[in-house]
């Protein structure tokens, strides 16, 4: 399978750059960390020398967005202790501005693009920004409620936040102060849905259908499917709005008392344990069958994975503890609305449960989960702003 790039890359003869740079960075690192002529990298590229100096100057304009200067600063140190790279004209090329802390360079494409998947995901959702904290080496996903409440749905690596920023999948939308904001762009959207898409047909593929019918990428809308249990024990696909959950829907509506139906506390314990379903995802054990959770039985016998991948295995002990604690029928409408992110009406259906009885039983289900967070680990909801 083709490797999730935004543009296939050249070698750069520019020792020490990771794979996942495009072409258009290793170009510009070639050229200002690492000395080389436009014309010399314009002949190993076959490309023409003004197309070469037009990338580095956007390479260079670009780097008034934080988390861009830190991966170029952090490439071009790497760049430079590499051996074999040549040092000439590089003093007057460029005063690098070494303001990350983190000076070394992420390495592995697949944490990449196993990342991009959620963090991206978590991006398309209405109201959803990166936020970047300076000195801090996470970054988080917020998103604001209907109310102003803002909700952490996604923590991510501050080194993969700058790969993506590189990329050109997200893009600082406010700078200023002790924190960035950024947002996902089109070619972000693009990537998640090709990722999405490759997703779908390897799992066609082992199955005996690589070659099935798909119409993905001719949709307009940012959709995506989940794969969920149904009748009888067969495999059926949901078509979901990758840029809504159903939490975010429901908490927009109000209550008898004219309240919100799901108070803000409860959306982010429910994004809380997507959260760990999503990182849970991550592990060795990508297959894992979560569908044996909403049996109510042998939760805890796929709990290892011998000891590799500590945070999905952490994540999947987490999701395992919430499921107990929970119990069936409870579990059941939890894990499908908030991790398989299935409407309500879909869950009632295949539940068997009548009409709008659903979301009283799930605000139940979130009300002890929320519990099971505040007496297990120390869960505090986030206050709303101002």
């Amino acid at each position: 399978m083709a490797m999730t790039q935004t543009a296939p890359t050249k070698p750069s003869n520019c020792t020490g750059i990771p794979g996942w740079v495009p072409e258009a960075a290793q170009q510009y690192l070639a050229h200002v960390a690492a000395g080389q002529s436009l014309r010399e990298i314009a002949k190993r590229s076959g490309q023409a020398p003004s197309t070469i100096c037009r990338r580095v100057q956007q390479i260079e304009a670009r780097r008034d967005d934080p988390l861009i200067d830190e991966a170029l600063s952090c490439l071009a140190e790497a760049t430079r202790q590499a051996p074999n790279t040549t040092k000439t004209n590089r003093t007057n090329k460029e005063t690098w501005r070494m303001t990350a802390q983190i000076r070394t360079p992420i390495q592995d494409e697949a944490l990449i693009t196993r990342e991009a998947r959620r963090i991206l995901r978590r991006l398309c959702e209405t109201g959803a920004i990166l936020a970047v904290a300076q000195d801090m080496d996470k970054a988080v996903v917020l998103r604001q409620g209907p109310e102003g409440d803002q909700t952490r749905t996604a923590v991510v690596d501050r080194r993969v936040a700058q790969a993506f920023a590189v990329k050109d999948w997200i893009s600082c939308l406010q700078q200023g102060g002790k924190i960035a904001r950024y947002g996902i762009t089109h070619v972000g959207k693009t990537a998640l849905k090709r990722l999405l898409e490759e997703d779908r047909k390897r799992r066609l593929g082992s199955a005996g259908f690589a070659e099935g019918p798909s119409n993905f990428q001719g949709q307009h809308a940012t959709w995506g499917t989940r794969t969920v249990k149904g009748e009888g024990g067969t495999r059926q696909k949901l078509r979901v709005n990758l840029a809504e959950s159903p939490l975010a829907g429901l908490a927009r509506r109000k209550g008898t008392d004219g309240k919100a139906f799901l108070g803000p506390e409860l959306v982010q314990a429910g994004e809380r344990l997507r959260e760990d379903f999503e990182r849970a995802q991550m592990g060795p054990r990508v297959g894992q069958n979560w569908d044996r959770f909403l049996t109510g039985s042998d939760r805890g016998g796929f709990m290892t994975d011998g000891g590799i991948g500590e945070g999905p295995s952490a994540a999947r002990k987490r999701v395992s503890e919430a499921m107990d604690a929970l119990g069936p029928g409870l579990a059941d409408v939890v894990m499908r609305v908030c991790c398989f992110l299935e409407g309500l009406e879909s869950a009632e259906k295949r539940l068997g449960w009548s009409a709008r009885s659903g979301k009283v039983v799930l605000k139940i289900g979130l009300q002890r989960l929320l519990q099971h967070y505040e007496e297990h680990h120390g869960f505090v909801p986030a206050m709303r702003d101002g």
